[in-house]
């Protein structure tokens, strides 16, 4: 099939917005790749408009607003003939999977997961118990859910190693089903400020994301005291898209803790911090402050969730604690330590080149989607799992749909 006739038709959760959070920059991302390969492609999503949404017009990508339980929409897809359809997140997939499967059966599948909703979920439910994560949290309704939308598609992809290998090991998911694919990412070129020009330490994230939210809270509450009391001149700037009036609450100038709201230029803000400070206690995914981290030439200290699926076996680009009084201690003496940053430093970039070039991943990930194409019948085949949830799950989603749709007619 000639490259220039191919469609890429991605379904989106939200309209990606790539300066607010990771999975917008990860989605748009993936959409380059497929553009830069010689796909057309096609954006649409049943959201509203957000607020610091990307123009994809500029980007050369197509974009429709669809409506969920719409009959419409089968209409629009069928016209479309999309040679691939990537759902962003499966929340879409269990929307639309079951129209596209109807109206374009030849049209391949693909789950982008950005991450793994319910390992998130577990890991938010053990921490407002005060309680550890453990593995049987993770057999819930939604991983039920979330794992049947993996064996529907024909590729799912994974962001985190972390989160293939659990599908894998906990799920029995076919490894042909997953294709790891961590953020795509240019090497590191050029000069960023030295040691002696930076000043201040960074927290950034979208505050509408409940891991984020949580950190802020973390800090203002248990670390960022003990990191005030032996860095008494240092400001915390804490940047996110969103910030709702209770986060604005928290803005403190005389204790050094600010809420700056949503950077409109992340990367130069990151660049002028000398540490970026991620106390995650619970999430899932790869952490886009932390890469972008790296990127800014910022070394980081953050928790083991906030680093899993990032470094492999590398040397953490700054350090790594759990308890608020070792990642205060972190802070201070990576903030302290010139020669030890540059060593950090360092290692971030070396990380950077090593686990998330974009050119290595992207031409793996396009050759298991190019094989997927050329041998899609005997794929479906030997996923007989999938074609039994997409024969009984969906019809249950289908008749819940339809009959939506035709009470909405009725009003």
């Amino acid at each position: 099939m000639n490259n220039t006739a191919r469609t890429l038709l991605v379904i989106g959760y939200v309209w990606p917005e790539p300066n607010s959070s990771a999975a917008g920059g990860h989605l748009l991302s993936l959409m380059r790749l497929f553009q830069s390969n010689g796909w057309q492609i096609h954006f649409a999503s049943p959201a509203a408009r957000g607020e610091h949404e990307c123009d994809l017009t500029e980007e050369g990508i197509s974009s429709s607003e669809i409506a969920l339980n719409c009959s419409s929409f089968d209409t629009f897809v069928a016209e479309l003939n999309p040679t691939a359809v990537l759902f962003d997140r499966f929340m879409m997939e269990e929307q639309f999977g079951w129209r596209v499967e109807q109206a374009c059966p030849a049209a391949l599948r693909i789950l982008d997961m950005e991450d793994f909703h319910s390992l998130r979920q577990a890991r938010h439910e053990a921490v407002k118990k005060g309680q550890n994560y453990r593995e049987a949290d993770l057999f819930t309704e939604k991983a039920q859910r979330e794992v049947a939308a993996i064996f529907r598609c024909d590729l799912s992809l994974v962001i985190s190693e972390f989160e293939r290998d659990l599908l894998v090991s906990s799920y029995q998911v076919p490894e042909e089903l997953l294709v790891w694919c961590p953020f795509l990412l240019e090497p590191f070129t050029g000069r960023t400020p030295a040691y002696s020009e930076r000043e201040h330490l960074i927290s950034i994230g979208n505050f509408r994301h409940a891991p984020n939210w949580d950190a802020v809270l973390w800090l203002k509450r248990e670390i960022w005291p003990k990191i005030r009391r032996e860095l008494s001149e240092v400001e915390l700037h804490v940047y996110g898209a969103y910030p709702p009036p209770k986060a604005m609450q928290l803005h403190q100038p005389r204790e050094g803790f600010l809420i700056k709201g949503w950077a409109e230029d992340s990367r130069a803000v990151m660049a002028r911090a000398r540490l970026c400070v991620a106390p995650l206690r619970f999430g899932a995914g790869l952490k886009g402050k932390l890469t972008e981290a790296m990127l800014c030439g910022t070394p980081s200290v953050t928790t083991p969730v906030g680093a899993e699926g990032i470094q492999g076996s590398l040397p953490w680009p700054g350090a790594l604690a759990e308890e608020p009084k070792e990642f205060a201690r972190q802070v201070v003496a990576l903030y302290r330590d010139e020669r030890e940053w540059q060593l950090r430093q360092t290692c971030g970039y070396e990380l950077l080149e090593q686990r998330f070039h974009r050119e290595k991943i992207g031409r793996r990930v396009l050759e298991q989607v190019e094989s997927c194409l050329r041998n899609l019948q005997s794929h479906r085949r030997r996923n007989f799992i999938g074609q039994m949830l997409q024969h009984q799950t969906m019809k249950a989603t289908q008749y819940m749909s339809q009959w939506i749709e035709a009470k909405n007619r009725q009003k």
